[in-house]
């Protein structure tokens, strides 16, 4: 999602170093030093930091956002029914009247842009995300609903956020994740698969005294709970990568226990983004914080008096030189010199659409059409 782009010519024209920096974007190396889980000793809570609009993440991943807008009723053109007065439309990142445009100027939300060597994973709370790419394919999914797309050797797509409710407000809370390729995966062809709300596995604890925990598995195993299966060339499609990716809710007071990893190594991150206090080896840790945790040992949390909500990303380390520069996540400053000639000269096969913030008709459901041809609906 972030970065700048040209909205009549389709392509990268410029970077904006305090727009990367403020997004965690950066040309970085991955060392030893970078696996913390393996480096601490056995001790459950390794690290502990208040998170940004941007969350720190650990190799195999790369980046965590955390969109949540308060958008008001939507007008005729699926945009906000509210004045643009004040907004720097086109790279609006600051809350105004509870909500962001971001990069869109008439609907909010990332009209078409590139990315190469790596995979999004979007994760629609509330509200709607209106998909479209260059290799033809389209959808609508929210409402619980999970896109996983491997952009591999390249591919533009748009991500905007159409406002279809035109009587009442139309908030919107999402996550993206972009999840790293290794080296030998990195040009693969692109690849996006729907994960339907429905079908995403929940497993539910309830304590000694009957307070309730739900984790929503959206990639990895949790007990006798398995997500649905990841795009082919994910790292993720190798159980022994142990990729988890877990949206945990639970009750005030509530006592659950993430069990330990199969193998040493396993980086894991919690990110306790909703509720009051949380407890783990009697260190409490207040919301908006992430915790770096020992996977190889199980973890108590213990809630405080608030309902919590904590995302966790977990796995292997691909332990590759990491060279990042915007939409661009590649293994050397070649491969990303190369990255923008390739771009520049093919556009990643065009865009077939007639805008580049592409929305669809505001009757339609949720839905997924793939670059083949092949139709799902939203179940």
């Amino acid at each position: 999602m972030p970065f700048l782009y040209d909205n009549r010519r389709g392509f990268l024209t410029k970077f904006s170093l305090g727009l990367l920096s403020m997004f965690g974007l950066s040309n970085h190396k991955i060392s030893d030093d970078d696996d913390k889980s393996a480096e601490k000793p056995a001790h459950p809570v390794l690290d502990v930091k208040p998170m940004g609009f941007a969350w720190d993440t650990l190799d195999p991943f790369l980046f965590c956002v955390h969109h949540e807008d308060q958008f008001p009723k939507g007008n005729d053109n699926l945009g906000p029914d509210d004045t643009m007065k004040g907004r720097s439309l086109g790279d609006d990142f600051i809350i105004r009247n509870g909500y962001r445009m971001y990069h869109g100027k008439v609907v909010p939300g990332f009209p078409g842009h590139p990315h190469r060597g790596f995979e999004t994973i979007t994760i629609v709370r509330d509200g709607i995300v209106d998909h479209a790419d260059s290799l033809g394919a389209s959808g609508r999914y929210g409402e619980g609903d999970v896109q996983w797309m491997t952009a591999g050797k390249g591919v533009q797509h748009s991500e905007m956020f159409p406002l279809l409710k035109k009587d009442e407000e139309n908030p919107l809370e999402l996550f993206q994740i972009w999840l790293n390729l290794p080296k030998k995966s990195k040009m693969v062809e692109p690849h996006f698969k729907m994960l339907w709300g429905s079908k995403i596995p929940k497993y539910r604890h309830a304590d000694s005294r009957e307070r309730n925990t739900e984790v929503e598995v959206i990639a990895g195993k949790l007990y006798d709970h398995e997500a649905p299966a990841p795009p082919p060339n994910s790292w993720a499609a190798d159980p022994a990568n142990e990729v988890a990716v877990l949206n945990m809710k639970l009750d005030a007071n509530a006592i659950f226990t993430l069990p330990k990893t199969a193998q040493s190594g396993i980086n894991r991150v919690l990110y306790f983004y909703i509720g009051n206090q949380i407890s783990i080896d009697g260190k409490t840790i207040d919301k908006y914080h992430s915790i770096v945790v020992n996977a190889a040992v199980d973890l108590e949390i213990i809630n405080g008096d608030a309902e919590a909500r904590i995302l966790v990303l977990q796995g292997k380390p691909i332990g590759e030189t990491v060279i990042q520069y915007g939409p661009f996540v590649m293994n050397s400053k070649e491969e990303i010199q190369q990255s923008f000639q390739d771009y520049h000269a093919t556009q990643f096969g065009g865009w077939p659409w007639k805008r580049y913030d592409q929305v669809h008709d505001r009757g339609l459901g949720r839905f997924a059409r793939h670059a083949d041809g092949t139709y799902e609906e939203g179940v």
